[in-house]
């Protein structure tokens, strides 16, 4: 099942084959469909979120129950227990004590001649959550994405996601959403519920930048109204890799990587190893915790499709196949852990130590969930309350200050070409010579 490979080349090539294994010709197909749905709730609004709501979800609604009722808020309270309401609130408090550490904070300096500059930092006016739904179930995500928006003082925030049987709501995630702060929730999902966001209908209104994980067409939709709303990412399929000596524990790393499997068929699940024998056991091991694994089909299917070990003969090769991956998840399950750190340039989110399996992190470690996936932590960050802040630049001068710039500045506007740039400039200069 888990196949392991010993070649350089043919290890660059199968990570290669898993960064990029959503890259193909059925997402062409699939973007149409976006772009047709997004411009029927463009055009119709709550009429086509109706509507395709039937049509994908099988749920009948009338214009009234797109928003979730404050009746059935108070509901879900009852309909969860009181040990998964006390680790929905740890989780909060964990994941709100580390975000409020990570506000930007404006600034201003005072240079010399009464110059000032300095950065302002400012909310978005909406932030649109999606959370993904119908027969799933994740208050997680919930937390991971409301919790930064209040953080970052987001004066209004709405929360997506698709409806359920009988047209419900997992109690679980509007109690999170509660427990977040979060009471404006519409039963409304897919490409549809990216449109409504970024457009407005009706009954959901019209945010500044949109976040969550979701679908392929959710990705689409996130992807296609990008410039008339801001986006956090495109998530694809999850992913973990895990670098791991002769002292990991086959049975911790096995379990580690069936934790990414049963995500989605599409899960990657990678293994590098300078120990042969660990390899070799690491793979006896995802075999025999498959035998009564609830998701057993789901989860092979992703083990075969996209899992593999991979040995090297030092924990630097190790590093330098990870940085070309950059992934979403990055395990270290090695004698020093924070040595190998150092050599690490590009991973969403790093696990250091046998002690801190993934599962930490997806839930209540404190650091975002929401990770960067398909390579390009190479470029990108986790989710954060910087997701839904902006900065603007403050700049003050005093006339000498102005001055003493004046010439340097009608030179370049003139260089460019730009007549009433210099213009500007140049009649205060003229001002101030009157004056004096």
């Amino acid at each position: 099942m888990l196949r392991i490979i010993t070649q350089w080349a043919e290890a660059r090539s199968e990570l290669r084959r898993i960064c990029d294994r959503t890259h193909d010709d059925q997402v062409v197909h699939k973007e149409a469909t976006v772009r047709e749905v997004l411009q029927s709730v463009k055009r119709q609004g709550d009429r086509a979120l109706l509507a395709y709501t039937l049509e994908f979800d099988q749920q009948e609604l009338t214009p009234e129950e797109l928003k979730v009722s404050a009746r059935e808020l108070e509901d879900a309270y009852h309909q969860v227990s009181g040990e998964l309401l006390s680790a929905i609130r740890l989780a909060r408090q964990q994941i709100e004590a580390f975000h409020r550490q990570r506000v930007p904070k404006s600034w201003v300096h005072f240079g010399d001649d009464e110059v000032v500059l300095g950065k302002r930092y400012t909310p978005v006016d909406r932030a649109g959550l999606y959370v993904p739904g119908g027969k799933a179930c994740y208050p997680s995500t919930v937390l991971m994405n409301a919790v930064p928006a209040i953080v970052a003082q987001v004066p209004r925030i709405a929360m997506v996601t698709p409806p359920g049987k009988d047209k419900s709501i997992n109690p679980a995630v509007l109690v999170a959403a509660q427990e977040a702060g979060v009471t404006e929730i519409y039963r409304v999902g897919g490409a549809q519920a990216i449109g409504a966001l970024a457009y407005g209908t009706e009954t959901v209104p019209k945010v500044d930048v949109i976040t969550g994980p979701g679908n392929i067409y959710v990705t689409l939709a996130k992807k296609l109204v990008y410039g008339t709303v801001g986006i956090d990412s495109l998530a694809g399929p999850s992913e973990v890799l895990v670098i791991a000596d002769h002292t990991a524990n086959p049975t911790h790393v096995a379990a580690d990587m069936l934790a990414q499997a049963e995500h989605d068929a599409m899960a990657a699940s990678i293994l590098i190893t300078t120990d042969s024998t660990l390899a070799r056991k690491v793979v006896d091991e995802v075999e025999q915790q498959l035998i009564d694994h609830p998701r057993r089909i789901l989860t092979e299917k992703a083990i075969a499709h996209y899992g593999i070990v991979i040995v090297v003969e030092s924990l630097e090769a190790a590093a330098e196949l990870s940085n070309e991956f950059a992934p979403e998840h990055l395990e270290l399950e090695v004698t020093d852990p924070w040595e190998l750190l150092q050599n690490i340039r590009h991973a969403g989110a790093i696990f250091l130590g046998d002690s801190t399996p993934e599962a930490v992190g997806d839930y209540l470690a404190g650091p975002n969930h929401t990770l960067p996936t398909s390579g390009s932590a190479r470029y990108a960050s986790p989710l954060g309350v910087e997701t839904f802040l902006k900065h603007s630049s403050l700049i003050q001068y005093s006339p000498i200050a102005l001055q003493k710039v004046a010439s340097a500045v009608d030179t370049l506007a003139t260089a460019e070409g730009l007549h009433s740039h210099a213009n500007s400039v140049r009649v205060r200069m003229k001002d101030l010579e009157g004056e004096a």
